[in-house]
């Protein structure tokens, strides 16, 4: 393998993959640099699942100890109706993870942002900056930002996310490659002021409109927090991504008919400071370069939550990029290489969203998400 040095990247988004895609190229004798739109690294979000291929990327980083202290232990789990009567438990698997017996490692976002972000000490982060323009030559590309002068630079990677801005600045609006999968989900924590110990509550049913509507509740960081899951069946809806107020509003006006404790999750909602929320959908595309640029993570192929393998996605692509990248000085060989290595992994755990599971039996789905989290070789990468 023949290193290239100082060729510089810029990664436009610092969350799992921006981050992870950074370190490797550093490794790789490359110059990465991240602009992030946030002014800050992002906090919240959901707990997420780090499995087969994506553990031995991050015990490669030296991370792998680290973030097993940092796992979220769950007991099991339950199922209510929306009167709140059980009507399912188990103490073998939970639908956020999965086998608990299992060697995965189910950690916050933000904690392993945090892990990794430490890696790439020393490297260029600009915040509160976005690309507004990218001109691509023969020899590097032009980047227009919102607030940082022009610069140079050789390559450009999008890691920004189910919404891109990359991409659509690169290869059109995000309506030629987002496919809507029916359902809205918001997040946010709370301590546990239910006192739960280790456990998941899930709840589904039918809202006061008729619509699919449902949730659940779960315990994180060693006890101490809740993160709370409210989410709802819907078309396509035309909403602003960033009007926090009016996307609770729409899973307030959505996650109605509900007992037990909903009602108090949808008052906490209100004040909340770290809500998240976003359609559950896919981007697919025929490829993930347009010369000089190229995508990674959600931003290139989204698997929706539902299918519990971003982050490994996310993990893994950055790996594999950089370390094309690092082979050859060739960045079309490298790209069309990452291309072909990463689409049937990213293939296989699309389909894992697409399931209905409400017709596919818990231990189907866990048999499928074994099977489509080892569905690449790391060993066979450089072959």
């Amino acid at each position: 393998m023949t290193a290239v040095l100082n060729r510089t990247v810029l990664i436009s988004g610092s969350s799992i993959a921006g981050t992870a895609l950074a370190y490797w190229l550093r490794e790789q004798g490359l110059t990465p640099v991240v602009v992030e739109r946030a002014p800050q690294p992002r906090r919240g979000g959901q707990a997420v699942d780090i499995r087969g291929a994506a553990l031995q990327v991050l015990r490669r980083m030296g991370l792998e100890d680290r973030a097993q202290a940092l796992k979220n232990h769950t007991n099991g789990m339950n199922m209510l109706d929306p009167a709140g009567n059980e009507v399912f438990r188990s103490e073998e698997f939970a639908l956020s993870s999965g086998s608990l017996d299992s060697d995965d490692i189910e950690i916050l976002r933000d904690d392993l942002v945090d892990l990794i972000h430490e890696q790439t000490h020393g490297i260029e982060y600009r915040y509160d900056d976005s690309i507004t323009a990218i001109h691509q030559g023969t020899d590097g590309v032009t980047v227009e930002f919102e607030r940082a002068p022009t610069r140079r630079f050789d390559l450009v990677v999008g890691a920004d996310g189910l919404h891109s801005n990359t991409r659509k600045t690169a290869f059109g609006p995000e309506a030629q490659y987002l496919h809507h999968l029916g359902t809205y989900l918001g997040v946010f924590s709370q301590e546990n002021y239910l006192g739960l110990d280790r456990w998941q509550t899930w709840f589904n049913g039918p809202s006061n409109d008729g619509g699919a509507t449902g949730g659940a509740v779960m315990t994180v960081r060693d006890n101490t927090e809740l993160r709370i899951y409210l989410g709802f069946a819907a078309a396509p809806i035309d909403y602003d991504h960033r009007d926090t107020q009016a996307q609770k509003q729409l899973v307030a006006d959505h996650v109605t008919g509900f007992g037990w404790e909903v009602p108090g999750f949808l008052e906490r909602m209100w004040k909340a400071d770290d809500f998240y929320f976003d359609a559950m959908a896919q981007i697919r595309m025929d490829t993930w370069s347009a010369g000089r640029v190229t995508l990674v993570g959600d931003a290139a192929h989204c698997a929706a939550p539902l299918s519990g393998q971003g982050t490994s996605l996310a993990l893994v692509g950055a790996y594999v990029l950089a370390l094309e990248l690092g082979r050859t000085g060739d960045h079309e060989l490298a790209f069309a290489r990452y291309e072909r290595r990463m689409r049937p992994f990213v293939e296989v755990n699309q389909a894992l969203a697409l399931m209905d599971p409400q017709a596919t039996p818990p231990e189907v789905r866990t048999a499928r998400t074994d099977e489509a989290k080892n569905a690449i070789d790391l060993d066979a990468l450089l072959d």
